[in-house]
């Protein structure tokens, strides 16, 4: 009989649209504080809504769904959230392409795309939803802004910015290509705005601390962080200068080396470059040319390393001896003190410099047994760590090691005051204000007479406009006079507002704490306490240090402000990898390359499954085929997950992208896997419809089975208990399904009529469907009531227990060997005594076989594992 005519096929459809219905109907994942339940918190990082959910959205939230789930099951109180971090600059360039504003878009993304969401059946608690781009959202984030500028957490200074001159905006790093604005085209320049900053600095080494305490996220995350906050401990010296009042300060974690400064070399915008610029058109023309470019350290450290001499002179603190002082196009004004002293003999990017200008160098570091050589670098030079290492040609610290050289240079120049000991972090201050509209708005108040000035708290929101004509060149904004009229809020007379908006890593910086309160006054209320902090964070590794920073950082800020008890926002995080696809194309005749989708690909595979050709179905004509790659719309390798959910249903799509691979690695895309767990979910169907047509068993009386069934009943509660591992402790959901297909295939084999091995069947099916529950729980859902539970919802029900009993096992299969290579296997009782184990291990045929003629030396048992015979 086929499929077809089957009424009670699978038909994933209708199976879907009735659980949802269901939940929908029962408000099943709507939560509330329950102290009578261990709380759990599980959060996935919210979507940008870009229009439509792509693969990485359906594996990262099929994950969080996964453990929601699971934890329900295990007795949790669970909250899974979902919002939309709905400001940002593809909201823009969508408005510019579309000719629409901004809002408009936004909010039509954001219905299709929970549209999307709720069809995949995540058990989300939709009554706490949000867009971050509605003043009932960000007006918290702006009265937390006003208090932070009162407490002095915030200012305002000038700082150094990608300028597109034609687009008339700020340019983020990754916005300039090659020197050039990515929109315009135009080349950028380096411009000085007013920008204003949120002082992470002030916190640099408690979140530095902290990252020893998150025990639950990942070596890679937390390295990162580390890195990127670069503690480090040296001395700021300070070089007085020839022909200026004012010495030039440099902070060095290497005092060991002074001995072997030569020169001195400053930013482009430093005085004493711009002193110099102002009476030498050489230096001039230099600082005028390092203005051009980006500002990223990337980008700095893949340039050609250039310079010129100011004409000026430093005296050195120790020798006396007179430095020349040089523009270096390496050295960034808003890094350190924008000077540094250069030590070519044991630095190589002051080496390579020396040897351009010809400046001298000089071995201040001696290492027993190297040779130095002053044409050539070797990483010896640089390293302080290396044993044996002293310090040379240098007076009175000649012979000290790293520790005994700084400490005596800390004590003599700091008597003479100048030196101090500083530690130093590489973080900068967070810089949160963007030129662009479609952001939160500022919340300060420009008057000529007081300043910049906060908007008293009960004038908040200022709110965006978002009825506006968008062009793209100048922000609405700044184009709208009526907006930015306003008064003082401290004399009364005319001012104007700021029409800078916030970094989009604001909104994202405290949402996560916003879902625990919703409706609440202020940014949180005391359910805040009771939730966080999440126990759960999901998201990809890209977000390692800017979001995860800033968001650990809000959520010090929260605490220091009264609002919440905890120092961390998440205690566990976890990084999934990326969803990679194969990728095709054909190289057009002035070289560029075509990408084409793999659905529009015929594809032939060897036996191994590996592609060894493919053809483009609309012409029959062969096309390259490329790596293995991220999908993305530049190489066009993207599946589209509605168009999977249409084919397949969603429990299919959430199975293969939990089966495909473990969350942390790459999941590469392959539709005849897809195909496989289609086939798995109508198998699994029809086995329960078979099964449940034959009527109600007899109940199970485990005392009473016979050996076949006590090895199924054996493995089915093995399965059991590694599935409630995989998914609790490991989070292994490939190798859960794994054990479950297993389970499945021996249940298929199980032919047992009788009423024992009906009941048998019962259990297991009841036990693979709420075991399959936290990934396919659609198919769940009424799988459930067809094995005759209409009353019971899967959301209330436990997750299946291993029962110790079933686990016992009567029987052990021992490995033999004979001189250490595997002959035979034998099936024992477990209390089986040696000289039966023994008995029966010489009796093998293929035993014998490789003893025969030789004299048996010794028999060793390991009980329940081997038995080696050792024969010669």
């Amino acid at each position: 009989m086929s499929d077809h005519h089957d009424a009670s096929a699978y038909d994933p459809k209708a199976v879907e649209a009735a659980a949802q219905a269901h939940w929908q109907a029962t408000g099943a994942f709507t939560v509330t504080e329950d102290p009578a339940k261990p709380k759990y918190f599980c959060l996935c990082m919210l979507p940008y809504p870009s229009g439509a959910l792509h693969m990485g959205h359906v594996r990262n939230y099929t994950i969080g769904d996964v453990i929601s789930r699971y934890k329900r099951m295990t007795g949790h109180n669970v909250l899974q959230p979902m919002g939309w971090d709905a400001f940002g600059l593809p909201a823009e360039n969508a408005a510019i392409r579309n000719r629409t504003a901004p809002a408009k878009w936004t909010y039509a993304n954001i219905e299709h795309m929970k549209a999307q969401l709720q069809q995949m059946g995540y058990a989300i608690d939709w009554s706490r939803e949000f867009a971050t781009c509605r003043p009932e959202y960000y007006v918290h984030e702006q009265r937390m802004f006003v208090r932070l500028m009162k407490k002095g957490l915030v200012y305002r200074k000038n700082s150094l910015v990608n300028w597109d001159p034609v687009d008339q905006t700020v340019l983020a790093n990754e916005q300039v290509i090659d020197g050039r604005g990515w929109r315009s085209g135009a080349v950028v320049e380096k411009r000085e705005i007013p920008q204003w900053f949120l002082k992470i600095t002030d916190y640099a080494q408690e979140l530095l601390d902290g990252l020893d305490r998150l025990d639950g996220w990942p070596e890679a995350v937390k390295t990162m962080q580390r890195n990127w906050i670069g503690r480090s401990e040296g001395l700021e010296i300070g070089f007085a200068m020839e022909a200026m009042a004012e010495p030039v300060v440099v902070f060095t974690t290497r005092p060991d080396t002074l001995m072997g400064v030569t020169y001195l070399a400053v930013a482009a915008e430093h005085p004493v470059a711009l002193w110099a610029a102002s009476g030498n058109p050489e230096v001039r023309a230099f600082v005028e040319e390092c203005r051009k470019g980006g500002v990223s350290e990337a980008e700095l450290g893949a340039q050609e390393k250039k310079g010129v001499f100011t004409g000026l002179y430093a005296i050195h603190p120790v020798s006396g001896e007179r430095l020349p002082v040089w523009v270096a196009n390496f050295v960034l004004m808003g890094y350190g003190t924008g000077a540094v002293m250069a030590v070519p003999g044991h630095d190589e990017r002051d080496f390579a410099f020396a040897h351009k200008y010809g400046l001298p160098i000089r071995q201040v570091i001696a290492v027993e047994g190297r040779e130095y050589d002053p044409d050539r670098w070797q990483d010896w030079y640089a390293d302080t760590a290396e044993p044996g290492m002293r310090v040379v040609n240098s007076g009175a610290i000649d012979g000290m090691d790293y520790r005994g050289a700084f400490d005596a240079l800390a004590e003599s120049l700091g008597r003479k005051g100048l030196a101090k000991r500083r530690i130093n972090y590489r973080l900068r201050d967070w810089g949160v204000s963007r030129q662009r509209y479609w952001g939160c708005p500022i919340p300060v108040i420009h008057c000529e007479k007081c300043g910049a000035v906060p908007v008293p708290e009960d004038q908040l929101p200022v709110r965006l406009p978002e009825d506006v004509e968008f062009s793209g060149v100048a922000s609405p904004l700044k184009a709208d006079p009526e907006w930015r009229r306003t008064v003082c809020p401290e004399c009364g007379g005319p001012a104007e507002r700021e029409t800078d908006t916030f970094d989009t890593f604001m909104e994202s910086s405290w949402y996560y704490a916003r879902y625990t309160s919703p409706g609440a006054a202020d940014m949180v209320d005391q359910r805040a306490n009771y939730w966080l902090p999440v126990d759960q964070y999901i998201g990809g590794i890209e977000h390692a240090i800017l979001h995860l920073l800033y968001f650990r950082f809000f959520h010090k800020l929260m605490r220091d402000a009264g609002m919440v008890d905890s120092d961390e926002p998440a205690e566990r995080l976890l990084c999934q990898g990326m969803v990679i696809a194969e990728t095709f194309f054909r190289t057009e005749a002035d070289g560029s390359k075509t990408w084409f989708n793999p659905a529009e690909v015929d594809v032939v595979r060897d036996e191994r499954g590996r592609i060894a050709g493919a053809t483009l179905r609309a012409d029959g004509k062969p096309v390259q085929i490329g790596p293995v790659e991220k999908m993305s719309k530049s190489r066009n390798n993207g599946v589209d997950p509605q168009a999977m959910v249409d084919r397949y249903g969603a429990d299919t799509v959430r199975l293969f992208s939990m089966f495909a691979a473990p969350p942390e690695q790459s999941l590469e895309w392959n539709e005849a896997g897809v195909e496989g767990m289609a086939r798995f979910l109508r198998r699994l169907w029809a086995l329960v419809q078979r099964h449940a047509a034959e009527g109600r068993p007899p109940a199970l009386d485990p005392a009473a089975l016979t050996a076949e069934q006590k090895a199924l009943r054996r493995q089915l509660h093995e399965t059991i208990q590694k599935v409630g591992d995989d998914y609790g402790r490991r989070h292994t959901f490939n190798t859960a399904i794994a054990a479950v297909m297993e389970l499945l295939n021996a249940l298929a084999k199980f032919d047992d009529a009788s009423g024992q091995g009906r009941a048998l069947r019962q259990e297991a099916f009841e036990a693979v469907v709420l075991l399959l529950n936290p990934i396919t729980p659609h198919a769940s859902h009424a799988l459930w009531q067809v094995l005759g539970h209409p009353e019971t919802t899967l959301e209330d029900l436990p997750f299946p227990q291993p029962d110790p009993q079933a686990l016992v096992r009567d029987a052990a299969t021992l490995a033999v060997q004979v001189n250490g290579k595997l002959r035979a296997t034998i099936e024992v009782s477990v209390n089986a005594s040696r000289e039966t184990v023994e008995a029966l291990a010489l009796a093998e045929p293929n035993v014998q076989k490789f003893v025969a003629g030789l004299a048996v030396r010794k028999v060793i048992v390991v009980p329940g594992k081997i038995v080696n015979i050792v024969a010669g």
